[in-house]
């Protein structure tokens, strides 16, 4: 038996195609090789083994009836839970417009028929590696989120913060029209924010009146720290960017850097408007919440101070007409 790597061994390959015949030929070489293999015989079918057995990569038949390769392929990279699964596309020539609307769809490789067995292997065996790989990043990132929440639970006041600071930021994000990529990293961001407070001292979180000179410069350490904390999150490396630039101003008078402007990447603009909004209307230990409209005030003072001017006021806006999720 031809033996897969190390860190390929068990791994799950979902094999989707209506022909019976090329099934059980890319059955037999996957088999041959050490893989766990499972199938499917339509798009359909391959959704519902992709839920119940989680595989590890994905073989789609193009040209399949009802719901093709390309159709399946577009909704599994829409959802979260599946989008990192690696998914070779099997068309019946080497065309470039079949790699046109696989790339579309979000394919991460091809192959053409007739199949070659050794080509076919070696593709398996790279993109199985990605998916180990992103597995791993995966778990770092699970690590993390944990420790913010952790790290939350030790202030009664900001319990809950996070959460709430994720889901301002996603309505105004999709207000303003961002990617979905960019979503995922605004969500991501938003839970890991914090994650640099772990450096600063209880007294200093929790001190119920003003901050010194000494104790402030203290707190402001929690974004350089947050982001050296996040840095292994290399796959969605904007993640640490905009856990260092959240408490920059758009007139230039925030921190670390000074960033001003459009200089200030649009993510971290968003959460500065998401993460103040909510620090307005929660209890703090040196004051009590604000109304909703004491804190969208001061939002729109801080407009083109603090605050981009064209985010802060849509922000106001979502509020006001009561879309804020």
């Amino acid at each position: 038996m031809m033996e897969p790597f190390d860190e390929e061994k068990r791994a799950k390959v979902l094999a989707v195609d209506d022909s019976k015949e090329n099934l059980e030929l890319i059955q037999a070489l996957l088999s041959v090789a050490g893989y766990e293999v499972i199938t499917a015989s339509n798009g359909e079918e391959a959704l519902i083994k992709v839920e119940e057995e989680s595989p590890d990569i994905i073989l789609l038949d193009a040209m399949m009836p009802k719901m093709n390769g390309f159709e399946v392929c577009a909704l599994l990279k829409r959802k979260e839970e599946t989008r990192l699964i690696p998914v070779i596309l099997v068309t019946p020539v080497d065309e470039s417009e079949y790699k046109v609307r696989g790339f579309e769809a979000g394919v991460d490789d091809f192959l053409h028929r007739p199949i070659n067995c050794v080509e076919f292997l070696a593709r398996v065996r790279s993109l199985v590696r990605v998916k180990r790989l992103n597995d791993e990043l995966v778990n770092v990132e699970n690590t993390m989120l944990a420790l913010a929440t952790a790290i939350e639970a030790k202030d009664p006041y900001t319990e809950g913060h996070i959460k709430r600071v994720a889901s301002y930021a996603l309505s105004l994000g999709k207000e303003m029209g961002l990617a979905l990529w960019q979503l995922h990293v605004l969500r991501k961001a938003a839970f890991l924010h914090d994650v640099g407070k772990i450096g600063v001292s209880e007294t200093v979180l929790l001190k119920p009146g003003p901050l010194t000179k000494e104790e402030f410069d203290q707190l402001k350490t929690h974004t350089v720290v947050g982001e050296k904390i996040c840095r292994p999150l290399q796959q969605d490396r904007l993640i640490a960017e905009v856990i260092r630039h959240h408490h920059e101003r758009y007139d230039g008078k925030g921190y670390p850097d000074g960033l001003a402007g459009e200089d200030i990447p649009i993510a971290a603009r968003i959460m500065a408007i998401a993460d103040a909004y909510d620090a307005l209307t929660s209890d703090r230990p040196y004051r009590g919440r604000l109304s909703q409209e004491e804190a969208l005030q001061i939002l729109r003072e801080g407009a083109g101070k603090q605050f981009d001017p064209k985010l802060a006021l849509a922000f106001v806006s979502i509020v006001e007409t009561g879309q804020l999720g």
